[in-house]
């Protein structure tokens, strides 16, 4: 599980700073989290390809997390994309997007599916074999999302020697993998326990965008491995949050401490501030580890 940096400061891009986007590779699937300004051009920078996008979710209808939607769905066309897109937002981001369309003469030639969220309560919104993506509910001035991002158990892993000690046939291990029986040369049924060691730990991981400070999430993110949560202000400002339907870097640590996350990455910082590192050492006095994101900056989880 790897995360990419693409941009972590909120409201206003800066000279050196770009509003939120992040790249999350999880099980074979590259989901592109928000698209704010300067999106597709940290892509670029990134080395990210674009043909691997094909599921973007927008938290919330404030311009610094999806104005770089428009341009990047644009890019996609003239790129001659061909394969499917899918936008999971909330209801209205279809209209924004279409009409910008419409009066541009500029209708992709690709598949553009938007799936739109209304509900107050974290649903599946996304599932295959491998991975599977819930919303987390969150309370900002409009409906928001993050989300849960949850790897599926994967396939047991070969223990050879014991596989070659029973006298299996290579045409059954993928079967042993899957977690089946099967006979051997001699006609014997082997117990995959046997052969088998269990598959790796599935990775999970909680996008939770701009919010103010909200237990109620704390059974859905529960035990995550990592949990990337807004925290605008310094205790300084905290008088600031409440006004504004944002988090401290205390609260932030206050939920990952309660949710009992492995790791906690803090962003969406005010411009306001010089110096990050106070984010860091004020949600360490709660919780630990705690890491601080930057544009450009990937998390590699595996």
């Amino acid at each position: 599980m790897k995360l990419t940096i693409l941009g972590c400061f909120s409201a206003t891009p800066r000279k050196d700073a770009n509003p939120t986007a992040q790249v999350l590779e999880i099980n074979n699937h590259l989901f592109l989290i928000d698209c704010g300004e300067g999106t597709q051009v940290e892509l670029r920078r990134n080395k990210i390809k674009f043909a691997r996008i094909r599921h973007i979710f927008i938290s919330h209808l404030h311009g610094d997390h999806f104005f770089g939607l428009v341009g990047l769905i644009s890019t996609f066309r003239l790129l001659t994309r061909e394969t499917e897109l899918h936008i999971h937002c909330p209801k209205g981001l279809k209209e924004v997007i279409t009409l910008q369309m419409k009066l541009a003469d500029s209708w992709t030639n690709y598949p553009l599916y938007f799936h739109e969220l209304t509900s107050s309560d974290s649903e599946l919104i996304f599932e295959d074999g491998k991975v599977e993506v819930w919303t987390i509910p969150l309370d900002h001035r409009v409906y928001t999302n993050g989300f849960l991002f949850k790897e599926k158990e994967g396939e047991r892993h070969l223990h050879m020697p014991s596989v070659i000690e029973a006298n299996i046939d290579m045409a059954y291990y993928n079967k042993l993998k899957q977690g089946c029986d099967v006979l051997n040369k001699d006609g014997v049924l082997i117990d995959h326990l046997k052969v088998t060691l269990p598959p790796n730990p599935p990775k999970s991981y909680a996008f939770c965008s701009d919010t103010a400070y909200k237990e109620d999430i704390v059974p859905i993110i529960k035990n995550v491995d990592v949990l990337y949560h807004e925290s605008t202000f310094l205790e300084k400002n905290a008088n600031l949050a409440p006004k504004t339907k944002h988090s401290t870097a205390k609260e932030a640590a206050l939920i990952a401490k309660m949710a009992n996350v492995k790791t906690l990455i803090l962003g969406h910082f005010s411009t306001r501030y010089d110096n990050l590192n106070e984010f860091k050492r004020e949600a360490e006095t709660i919780f630990k580890p705690v890491e601080l994101a930057s544009d450009g900056k990937f998390f590699d989880f595996d």
